[in-house]
């Protein structure tokens, strides 16, 4: 004879409709939010390798066409030359950055050129001058996070510090003299051929780099000044001014 010691097992409970709701609501936010992280990964971590690997493989296509052998007959160039949009021209250094690298520096500021990781020269609504113009102002844009942020840490390079541009035959040498934390960035001024809120108040051979702020946003913009101290010519064996050894 067999003895029941527990009565009969309840019946399983029904799971209210206000609960499965919220478990699916639940589920949706969870999801977000790991599409969230990894469209936070994606922009600031993958862009930036992505960048670096595309400024690098420009940098070492520009290097080539400076180390080709001039061919011969060839006439001798009369003039700067002239670039177009998305051209090489040289390499921008900057020591307080502390990357320990280069940034190549390239014609434009849309984003087809600055998301591949250099900085790009103002083509207006001011067109920049170049560094062997006899005056004006030389004025780089670059992203400050993701796609390289070579401008990431630009809030760090103060009044004093030293800005160097390579060209295929000349180091420009750069003084910072001051700097704007944040403007609106609809302020053109200060790309002006004498930057708005500077410290100069004339015709100049002037470096002016700008990039977003605050950190992670674009919705102001900040700018570095610095002004031409000397040009040293490149020699055969590129040996770098005494502000980058």
């Amino acid at each position: 004879m067999q003895i029941q010691l527990n009565g009969p097992a309840p019946a399983p409970r029904r799971r209210g409709r206000g609960a499965a709701v919220l478990g699916v609501v639940g589920e949706l936010l969870i999801t977000a939010g790991l599409m969230l992280a990894l469209f936070v990964g994606y922009s600031l971590w993958w862009t930036g390798v992505v960048a670096d690997r595309q400024a690098d493989t420009a940098g070492d296509r520009l290097r080539d066409t400076w180390s080709a052998p001039a061919v011969p007959g060839a006439p001798a160039a009369a003039a700067p030359p002239v670039y177009a949009a998305g051209d090489g021209l040289g390499f921008l250094h900057v020591p307080a950055l502390g990357r320990g690298d280069q940034t190549l520096i390239r014609m434009g500021t849309d984003p087809a050129v600055l998301n591949e990781g250099v900085a790009g020269v103002y083509e207006g609504p001011y067109r920049s001058a170049m560094p062997w113009d006899a005056q004006g102002n030389f004025t780089l844009a670059a992203h400050r996070d993701g796609h390289g942020a070579r401008f990431h840490d630009l809030d760090k390079v103060v009044p004093g510090d030293a800005v160097v541009v390579e060209t295929r035959d000349q180091w420009y040498v750069y003084r910072v003299d001051g700097s704007l934390p944040q403007t609106s960035k609809y302020d053109t001024g200060i790309i002006a051929p004498v930057p708005k809120g500077s410290p100069y108040t004339g015709p100049g051979r002037y470096l002016t780099l700008t990039t977003c702020t605050p950190v992670y946003t674009s919705r102001y913009r900040m700018a570095v000044w610095a002004s031409l101290v000397r040009v040293d010519p490149v020699d055969a064996k590129r040996t770098p001014p005494a502000e980058l050894r």
